[in-house]
């Protein structure tokens, strides 16, 4: 936990330096999320992707999202409580929470966004992976997670990305599947 404290006071060590600097992590952290989502609606509706995939990306993309997020990292902060850096070092702090702090929720949200889209279309996945990065680092700069509290979440969202994606292909399947009792149908 000392390297985790030390990368966090490193990172965090970048705030309260300008202005400027400061309302860009604060952007990162807090309005970028809002416009990922928007950005990943956009690209869907204007994607030469079938009505039927478009429907399927967005179902898994924000299922996995959301059970990252409202299930997962809730079910973790229900057995472990770990306190925002703010309450136990002396930081510079630019945001604010009153929930727990491991893992992150908007770390697993958006790479589980991030995994789902990947695992769809691989140039897209890159850039939302980059997005997601963004935003997690920016709030530790901000001083409301450690840097272990990210990984947490980023791992937790992949996760669920990974799980969500291959049981609907696997349902997906085996209801085409030719000894399906509907199949004659």
């Amino acid at each position: 936990m000392v390297a985790d404290t030390q990368l966090f006071l490193l990172l965090n060590g970048l705030a309260g330096r300008s202005p400027f600097f400061d309302g860009l992590f604060v952007f990162l952290a807090v309005y970028l999320p809002y416009f990922l989502i928007v950005l990943f609606l956009a690209l869907l509706f204007f994607s030469r992707y079938a009505q039927r995939e478009k429907l399927r990306m967005i179902l898994i993309v924000f299922s996995s999202s959301f059970i990252a997020r409202f299930g997962a990292v809730e079910l973790i902060r229900f057995f472990y409580h770990r306190p925002r850096p703010f309450l136990d070092l002396p930081v510079h702090q630019l945001l604010t929470s009153d929930k727990w702090s491991f893992p992150s929720g908007h770390a697993a949200f958006f790479f589980a966004m991030a995994t789902a889209v990947y695992l769809y279309n691989r140039k897209w996945g890159i850039g939302f992976f980059v997005a997601a990065a963004l935003i997690a680092i920016s709030r530790v700069v901000a001083g409301i997670h450690y840097p272990s509290d990210i990984l947490g979440g980023a791992l937790v969202g992949a996760a669920v990305a990974y799980v969500v994606f291959y049981l609907a292909r696997r349902i997906s399947t085996s209801s085409f599947d030719d000894s399906s009792p509907n199949a004659t149908l």
